[in-house]
């Protein structure tokens, strides 16, 4: 069968240094990461040399500022690396993405002097981070969670210097961590307050910290190099200068990374729909039946236009989230549209792309049935999509009656 190489995506993008930020991507990703995907997937490695090359490149600080280590990019920009990534390999791809969301409570939210002392190192000093929110049993329902900080001031009055000072200790469990174990450092939302959103706050935990612990990664349907796995906090201490943001600030601080995350995994669900079409299209125009290339045939012909057709939808929904995000205009609404349609649109495409290979299409020989179970998770990820058609009828038609 004839080989027949995938044409890159026509990007429009807005500078020559995004252009050339694109074509060092695809470099990396064409030597560095899709030549090992397969077989590393099957074995369940965990590329932690690709994260590395990632930051000793600037690829993992883009749409942070410079000042700090970061790559000054728009976040048009830096969602379309993420999709030229997933789309080489999605334990890569959404990596990235988590990493930049474990980044995103200190680089938004964190004093001068917490960013001066660690925000340097999280964008491009080789350390990778995880995002703490989920729990075993608070999932969509995040303000429920139950992880615990409490304050000892080491029997201080609590004056305004004692809110700066002394130690947190942290106690609780954390599930559905991606790099869970593997992570240099953790975002956690803890509750140190009353019962729900207002008595959440953020705190920055470094990975190696006494009392922090990781479970045995979950064994998953696909995304096998990427562990997740529950997080443990027993007794862990961390200085007082390690809260983000004002006690009880933490689940806006939350939300608002989340938001942005969504488009992350948007744009690495359109990486993964675009792998399984280039797949999909070499295939048919190489496999001969009935005396000519199965492309010929127009049931055939016409799943992959309508393939394409909805990758390029999926593809203009999350650019114009995007956009809106980088001119400081409100975005939620149109993040959780693009989260629902891109990954929605990667469970069809990868479907789809399975059915055009046949027989083949179910093997492990070729990457569409990986594609197919990597697809799944992302319309679980960072709210579901049924928690993502909450968001968006809110927008519409105001908060539900209670």
């Amino acid at each position: 069968m004839p080989d027949r190489a995938p044409q890159p995506v026509d990007r429009h993008l807005p500078t020559d240094e995004a252009r050339d930020l694109i074509s060092l991507v695809r470099d990396i990703a064409q030597r560095e990461i899709a030549p090992k995907a397969a077989e590393e997937e099957d074995a369940g490695h965990f590329p932690r040399e690709v994260f590395a090359l990632l930051s000793e490149s600037g690829l993992l600080g883009l749409p942070y500022g410079s000042e700090y280590g970061g790559g000054d990019q728009p976040y048009e920009v830096y969602l379309q690396v993420l999709e030229e990534l997933a789309a080489a390999r999605l334990t890569v791809g959404l990596g990235v993405s988590v990493h930049s969301l474990a980044c995103h409570a200190l680089a938004n939210y964190g004093t001068k002097e917490q960013r001066s002392e660690h925000l340097s190192a999280m964008l491009g000093g080789g350390l990778l981070g995880a995002y703490c929110l989920s729990e075993p049993s608070s999932g969509s329902d995040a303000a429920s969670l139950r992880t615990k900080a409490v304050r000892d001031d080491g029997g201080t009055s609590r004056s305004s210097e004692a809110e700066s000072g002394g130690e947190w200790v942290i106690t609780g469990t954390k599930a559905w961590i991606t790099h869970g174990g593997v992570a240099d450092f953790y975002t956690v939302l803890a509750r140190t307050g009353g019962e729900g959103a207002r008595g959440i706050t953020a705190f920055l935990v470094p990975g190696d910290a006494e009392g922090l612990s990781a479970a045995a990664p979950e064994k998953k349907m696909g995304m096998k190099g990427s562990p997740t796995a529950q997080v443990h906090f027993d007794g862990v201490r961390i200085s007082g200068d390690r809260r983000i943001g004002d006690e009880g600030q933490g689940f806006a601080i939350a939300l608002s990374a989340l938001d942005s995350g969504r488009l992350g995994i948007a744009a690495c669900a359109i990486g993964v729909a675009q792998a399984a079409l280039d797949e999909a299209v070499a295939y048919a125009a190489g496999r001969r039946q009935f005396g000519r290339p199965i492309a010929d045939f127009q049931g055939l012909r016409f799943m992959l236009a309508d393939m394409a057709t909805q990758i390029e939808a999926g593809r203009a929904l999350y650019l114009a989230a995007a956009r809106l995000r980088d001119a400081g205009r409100p975005f939620a609404k149109q993040a959780a549209m693009a989260k629902l349609h891109c990954t929605d649109t990667a469970m069809k495409v990868t479907t789809d792309a399975v059915q055009v290979l046949g027989g083949y299409g179910y093997t492990a020989d070729f990457p569409v049935e990986r594609l197919m179970r990597e697809a799944k998770v992302l319309q679980i990820v960072e709210g579901t999509n049924q928690i993502q058609r909450m968001v968006i009828a809110r927008h519409l038609a105001g908060p539900e009656s209670r």
